[in-house]
């Protein structure tokens, strides 16, 4: 029998998140979940193409982590942290400006982050991981480039370490005395150098004993309640349900487009497949579309809109 409420969607197949241990944006949807206390399955998707039990969720977005309730897909950590923090809203995670501390994570501190790993570690990357990454970025994967680019970046990348240690002065977290979205944030670029490169992490962190302490606070905060799930099982939970209630569309909304109206939505910094469907709901936080899926039916896929184009598709 097919799910048609969303409240029962979440109830009768809960979370499924779609991603890999070492992937330092899944860890900020992991913690979430812990902070919220939920259960929550795990489908562990390659780190690299080919995602067969992925890509026929989204409709081609291939970046982890991707969430999945029934047959509603989340594409993007900013989404799935999103829809966490809309469904389980106590203990309160995005405050103030969390959101804009987690896009700063994403673009400008995870930008200097991955020069200083791959600069030490790129001779020993798998040959096959970096022709993924060449044709995820659209650009080469240039070991040379990243290893030149190493010390300045370590010089940034100690800049951002210290706003988060002179924001933890008299305070245990970032936003006060309980964690938030903005300590998830700030903390996965720390988590994947130190799981990377760990004696980098310890030159880079030196003498900044608040953001020390204040990582190993953040990394108490754990998973939540972990099982494990194939990707076929995922994709038989998506076969079986049907998309739970739309969120508003907003009418005033820039895209311009009623619902209905095929669009394409596309990230706007790497990964750029376009991604076509039917519009369901565009408003300042998401836009929605509706695809239907070869042997799963029709599903609704939600992006975020900061770091996402949506336009409407071409004729």
């Amino acid at each position: 029998m097919k799910v048609r409420l969303w409240e029962e969607a979440v109830s009768d197949h809960g979370i499924i998140l779609h991603h890999y241990d070492t992937s330092p944006f899944s860890e900020k949807v992991r913690l979430l979940l812990g902070l919220k206390g939920l259960t929550w399955r795990s489908v562990v998707t390659p780190n690299m193409m080919p995602k067969p039990d992925l890509v026929p969720l989204t409709g081609g977005y291939r970046r982890a982590p991707v969430m999945q309730i029934g047959a509603d897909i989340f594409c993007d950590s900013q989404m799935a942290l999103a829809e966490i923090e809309r469904l389980a809203p106590s203990p309160r995670a995005a405050t103030g400006a969390a959101f804009a501390a987690n896009l700063w994570a994403d673009r400008l501190f995870f930008g200097v982050t991955v020069p200083v790993i791959f600069g030490e570690l790129g001779d020993t990357v798998d040959p096959a991981f970096a022709a993924d990454r060449e044709k995820l970025s659209g650009r080469p994967f240039d070991v040379a480039a990243m290893k030149a680019a190493a010390q300045p970046m370590k010089q940034q990348w100690r800049a951002h370490a210290a706003w988060i240690d002179q924001g933890l002065i008299d305070r245990d977290f970032l936003d006060g005395d309980a964690p938030t979205l903005t300590d998830i944030a700030a903390y996965m670029n720390v988590w994947f150098l130190a799981g990377a490169t760990p004696h980098i992490a310890r030159e880079l962190m030196d003498g900044f004993d608040r953001l020390k302490a204040w990582a190993d606070r953040v990394r108490a905060i754990g998973h939540g309640r972990r099982a494990e799930m194939t990707g076929a099982e995922a994709l038989d939970v998506a076969r079986a349900a049907e998309p739970g209630l739309a969120p508003a569309h907003d009418p005033k909304d820039p895209l311009g487009v009623p619902p209905g109206a095929p669009v394409i939505v596309m990230a706007d910094d790497y990964g750029r497949d376009p991604i076509a469907g039917a519009l369901v709901a565009a408003n300042p936080e998401r836009v929605v579309i509706a695809r239907q899926a070869e042997g799963l039916g029709t599903l609704h896929v939600h992006f975020p809109r900061a770091g996402y184009i949506a336009a409407p598709a071409p004729k």
